[in-house]
């Protein structure tokens, strides 16, 4: 599956997708927020969870750039 033909997708489909076929990479806390990578293919979904309320509050898709480079713990200043 592509990036593209998961966007295509309705959002209940890309649910499923992701917690059916995603495979989960890693976990970052910032504030009242956490972000959950799963890897479906060549690009990688991000889940976002509010904390206090323990429910879903966005999701994001992409194959590189800024959001990914959250999940890296290499500092940003070497």
């Amino acid at each position: 599956m592509t990036l593209y033909e998961y966007k295509i997708l309705s959002e209940d489909n890309q649910w499923d997708t992701v917690f059916s076929k995603g495979k989960f990479l890693d976990i970052v806390i910032e504030g009242n927020s956490k972000f959950v990578l799963y890897a479906i293919d060549k690009f990688f979904v991000e889940v976002i969870w509010d904390i206090e309320k323990d429910e879903i509050i966005g999701i994001g898709q992409f194959k590189e750039g800024e959001s990914l480079d959250r999940y890296s713990n290499v500092p940003n200043e070497i």
